[in-house]
């Protein structure tokens, strides 16, 4: 078991590692009643965590919710807020979000929002709620003009990240959390490049020591990041590299591409902006597509595609009034910011990811 702290103004600590469920009643000390948020297709889990808490002589409300992006919706939170009316949840109770990144991101944001801020504890399910979702505090959900464009910063009171849960994953959907700890290596850890490229299959194997690893130091990536910076103000906001593109392509196809999918074909295009902006040399450019393909990641896009990205890109939470702004590399591990790039270097490094 692994404990990496986040700092900041609302510390809190990530635990990584095996039979972590025992550990949860410890972080909702204090709390009289706890919602469990989580996906209704995992409805053996949630009793699994729900017996944990009442265990500890708490009440325990179940909230089942959609599976995947069909969760980050208004509606859905609504839903969630009328339970804990019904329920009559004051500020000394909590939410525990149990599943993927979509339904922790539902879950921080129903507690950043009822009473103006209850606890929440994230028990993410999913590779890529892991390293990324379920930590930092960044809630919300997706309107149709656009992915998280109504959210809030709500830090959780603790992350529990028990790598048993991963076993579960049908296999595409963990290599699909691999994108954001592959994105983790190129903008701060490169030694998780190299644990990649040494072990591809072990990379992509759950149950391995190699995952394990790897977890933890894209963890602690973000979380040093984070700890820095809450509100994506300065270093957080390098944890974009590849999202600006990614935001867009999931709009295009209505959610129903992975996450991590989209940040992998992103990342490639980062890659290709960032060496035609003359920023990256082209080895680590060229690196991006050999490292995503290893473990099985897509590494390119619709080219009709482009005049509908660029638009959603316009509406991206990056971007300064009608100014983008992508995350690239000036090297490896050496992230910055690209401000107002031409259109045309735009669609130039589009045409790389063409498929």
């Amino acid at each position: 078991m692994t404990t990496i702290h986040v700092g900041g103004a609302a510390p809190y600590d990530v635990v990584v590692g095996r039979g972590l469920l025992s550990a949860l009643p410890a972080l909702l000390a204090g709390v009289a009643r706890v919602a469990v948020v989580s996906s209704k297709t995992q409805p053996d889990l949630a009793a699994r965590v729900a017996d944990n808490v009442r265990g500890a002589g708490v009440d325990v409300l179940p909230i089942t919710v959609p599976d995947g992006e069909a969760a980050k919706q208004v509606k859905v939170a609504a839903r969630c807020w009328n339970a804990l009316a019904a329920e009559g949840f004051t500020r000394t109770d909590a939410v525990v979000g149990v599943g993927g990144g979509a339904v922790t991101d539902l879950a921080g944001w129903v507690a950043s929002c009822w009473l103006r801020g209850v606890r929440v504890v994230q028990v993410p399910t999913t590779l890529l709620g892991m390293v990324d979702a379920a930590i930092g505090g960044k809630t919300g959900v997706n309107i149709a003009a656009g992915k998280n464009l109504i959210g809030a910063f709500h830090p959780p009171a603790g992350v529990l990240c028990d790598l048993d849960l991963l076993a579960t994953l049908p296999p595409r959907d963990f290599v699909a959390g691999l994108a954001e700890v592959v994105k983790a290596g190129f903008i701060a850890d490169p030694a998780i490049l190299d644990l990649i490229e040494r072990e591809p299959a072990a990379a992509a194997d759950p149950r391995s020591t190699v995952v394990a690893e790897l977890v933890k130091r894209a963890v602690g990536v973000k979380a040093d990041a984070v700890s820095q910076d809450l509100r994506e103000a300065g270093p957080r906001e390098m944890l974009n590299y590849g999202h600006t593109l990614a935001h867009a392509i999931e709009r295009h196809e209505r959610y129903r591409w992975r996450h991590g999918d989209a940040v992998a074909v992103g990342m490639v295009f980062a890659a290709s902006l960032g060496r035609r902006s003359g920023r990256l040399d082209d080895s680590t450019a060229a690196r991006h597509r050999a490292v995503l393909q290893l473990v099985g990641l897509p590494t390119g896009y619709d080219a009709g595609a482009w005049p509908s990205l660029l638009d959603s890109m316009r509406l991206d939470k990056k971007a300064r009034g009608h100014r983008l702004r992508f995350v690239v590399l000036d090297g490896l591990a050496r992230p910055g910011i690209l401000d107002d790039p031409d259109d045309g270097l735009l669609e130039a490094a589009y045409q790389e990811v063409c498929t």
